[in-house]
């Protein structure tokens, strides 16, 4: 079963760090030498859009689609951008990684359903709808109690979104957001990096009722390796698994995936330091506590791929 990797930054960091994405660099966490390495097989790309961006935000978001571009075309023997799954299916046949382009923060749209649409016709599939702030979609977890949920034009943003087939990711939005998108649409959702709240209390955890209500959609929840989102005090490898165990009793093996975060975090945990290692790290210890291969294949990519076909065709 193919792997995949629900969420990077990687793309937000390329030119800031003189990287590119078909050259092993000993700085930040993935490229192609070290996906490759890693067995990663379809990784999303996210275009982080934050607070910073928000004067020109739709200029930022086409200049970072533009560098993907130019990105997959300078590596077009070894990677291109998906957008369904027929064209997975043709990319892992050519022996190629599949890229799927994604968004991170709302105000890529600067407030326009049009905009949203112009992105899918570029080729993006999922949206990430606010990062921990507010913006003209929602509120974030950062606002702590005084969060409240989806906006109006946020309303209308997830229905269409629904409609044409890109995946809401909800992922940083508060609670009362969360819950607004959940009566908003039945589509499946994604918590494309998150964890659990019950084994880390960080308030960018889900708690076992958004994981549960995650799961009865049909949605993926991608176990990020932030170290501050395993554990507040000692994240460790084994403290990732743990999650995946608690997503497991809550939700099902159907709602786990992986969500790396890769080149969005600082610091790394042993054993999950580059998507090199990652995966075969995660994987060799989910069979040691007794997970079976069908189980396996689940977490690592069957459950992504399904969610992927059944929201993006």
């Amino acid at each position: 079963m193919p792997v995949v990797d629900g969420h990077c930054d990687t793309l937000t960091v390329l030119t800031q760090q003189n990287r590119t994405l078909g050259y092993s660099s000993s700085r930040g966490h993935l490229d192609l030498p070290r996906l490759r390495q890693g067995g990663i097989d379809v990784q999303f790309f996210a275009i982080f859009v934050g607070p910073e961006n928000s004067i020109q935000p739709v200029s930022y978001t086409n200049e970072i689609i533009t560098l993907f571009q130019d990105s997959m075309l300078a590596n077009s023997s070894d990677i291109c951008h998906v957008k369904n799954s027929e064209e997975i299916k043709k990319a892992l046949s050519a022996n190629k990684i599949c890229a799927v382009l994604t968004i991170e923060g709302g105000e890529a749209l600067r407030g326009s359903i049009e905009q949203l649409e112009e992105y899918y016709r570029q080729g993006v599939r999922a949206l990430t709808l606010t990062w921990n702030g507010r913006n003209e979609l929602a509120d974030g977890v950062g606002l702590g109690k005084e969060a409240g949920g989806l906006t109006v034009l946020g309303r209308q943003v997830v229905q269409r979104m629904a409609e044409i087939g890109m995946i809401i990711d909800v992922s940083h939005i508060s609670q009362p957001s969360f819950w607004d998108v959940m009566s908003e649409v039945k589509v499946p959702l994604v918590a494309s990096h998150s964890n659990c709240f019950s084994l880390c209390n960080h308030p960018r955890n889900l708690t076992d009722e958004q994981v549960r209500a995650i799961a009865v959609r049909g949605g993926v929840i991608g176990v990020t390796f932030v170290p501050q989102f395993i554990d507040l005090y000692s994240a460790s490898l084994d403290r990732l698994l743990d999650h995946i165990e608690h997503l497991y009793k809550v939700g099902g093996i159907a709602c786990i995936g992986l969500g790396s975060d890769f080149d969005g975090i600082d610091d790394t945990t042993a054993g999950l330091e580059h998507a090199g290692v990652a995966v075969p790290n995660i994987s060799s210890l989910l069979r040691k506590r007794g997970f079976s291969s069908s189980e396996v294949d689940k977490i690592l990519g069957d459950n992504w791929l399904r969610l992927f076909k059944d929201v993006c065709g």
